[in-house]
This record gives C-alpha cells, structure tokens and sequence, in this order.
C-alpha cells in the first residue's frame, strides 16, 4: 500500500509552501528594488531569515533571470578575501513593478519623433515635468523640519513611486532613486532623464550631476547635489563685478 503526503493547498489550490516560497521571493526582490544593490547577509538582516534561506531564494531569482549578482564596489582599501557579491534586479526583476504602460508610451513617442523630430519628445518631457515640479515645490515647501532640500525632494518622489533617498557626501548628498516607473521608456528616450535632472537643479537651487541610471542598466538612478556655497558678503564695493 502507498503512502501518500498530503498537501495544504492556498487559494486557487497552490500549495502553501509554493505561496510562502513565492511571497518570500518577492520581499527578496522589493527590499533589493527599496535599498538598491544588496548582499544575502544584508538581505537576511533586513529581512529576518537566515543567510541560507536568502541564497536560496537568490537562486531561484537568478535562475529567473530576474537578480543577478555583481562584483561588490569597494571604496577604499580592500581587505582580504573575496569580495561579497551584490544582487541587484535585472529589467525582468523590475517588471514585477512596473504600473506604467510602456510599450504604448514608446510607440506613442516614436509616433511623435517621426512626425514632429526628436525635439517635440524634449518639449514633451518638458511639459510633464513642468507639472511634476510644480507638485514637487509645494511639497518640499511642506517638509519635516531640518530636512535638507534633497532630503525633501527624495520625499516628494518617494510619494510618486521612486523610492528615493539620500545619502550624506563629504561635499554634498547623493541623492538615490531605486525605482524608476518609466525607466523603459527613458531607455528609449535618454531626454526624458535630462529633462528630470534639470528640474532637480532647479528644485534644489544648484547644479547637480546625475552620475548613474536606471535605464542605463545601472541599479540605482543616483545624482550628486553638491553643497550650496554661500556668497561671501564682505567685497568691498571696487571688488564686486
């Protein structure tokens, strides 16, 4: 006589184990898509399960083709061993959470290229980031007490699906954006990521650099805000232009 196991099933007759399995994965996933590039033993900090629990939802990521792992930058003196590998999402990965209907907003703007010439795709970008600025403006103009101004923007674009953050520089902050809604679309039209970066210039009263993107294939949209400089106020009156 054969012995059966029986098998809890979930909704639509799933079993329990392939659901929790499939929603641990995608807390894998969300936490490397919230905090950017991350190793397994930062994963299983954040997360609260062991380093073998993460390296094997890792592997089913990777055999997904939606993480896949990167040599870990090292600022600095690198010390012995190996380093550590980062997992960061591929544009698979990023699907997951794409809301935004790519594929029609990049036929649509090929449309408008062909027609119109690549400048009508920059005014365009212009004329909806005109509107996001203006959101942008009265919200940082609401921000927490003691909030840098890129600390404020990072707020404001985490509202709009960024997930965004900063992080404190020697000469300034860096702001980060580990989600990037359009970032399909930007990949077919890089005017779309100028556009943005000068509203930031503008938001933050200095020139800033964006330095990585996602669209690029990097893991992270990141731009510098360097400090603003305060004007010296002591010239004399034959030393000002």
């Amino acid at each position: 006589m054969k012995n059966y196991q029986r098998v809890t099933s979930g909704a639509a007759g799933v079993p329990q184990s392939a659901e929790t399995d499939a929603s641990t994965r995608h807390r894998v996933a969300s936490s490397i898509l919230e905090h950017g590039p991350s190793t397994a033993a930062e994963l299983a900090e954040r997360l609260g399960l062991t380093p073998a629990a993460i390296r094997r939802h890792l592997d089913v990521l990777l055999a997904a083709g939606q993480v896949e792992a990167r040599e870990q930058r090292i600022y600095g003196a690198r010390g012995r061993g190996r380093p550590a590998k980062d997992f960061v999402l591929t544009d698979a990965g990023r699907s997951m959470f794409y809301t935004a209907y790519d594929d029609i907003a990049i036929e649509a703007l090929d449309f408008l290229s062909a027609t119109a010439g690549s400048d009508a795709v920059t005014r365009f970008a212009e004329a909806r980031m005109a509107q996001d600025e203006k959101r942008y403006r009265n919200r940082m103009a609401g921000a927490a007490p003691g909030a840098t101004p890129a600390q404020a923007l990072a707020a404001a674009l985490s509202e709009d699906g960024y997930v965004a953050a900063t992080l404190p520089l020697p000469l300034g902050e860096q702001l980060c954006q580990h989600h990037c809604p359009v970032a399909h679309v930007a990949e077919r039209f890089p005017q779309i990521c100028e556009v943005e970066t000068a509203a930031f210039s503008r938001l933050l009263g200095v020139h800033v650099q964006r330095l990585a993107t996602i669209a690029h294939g990097d893991g992270v949209c990141t731009t510098h805000v360097p400090h603003v400089r305060k004007a010296t106020t002591d010239m004399t009156t034959s030393e000002r232009p």
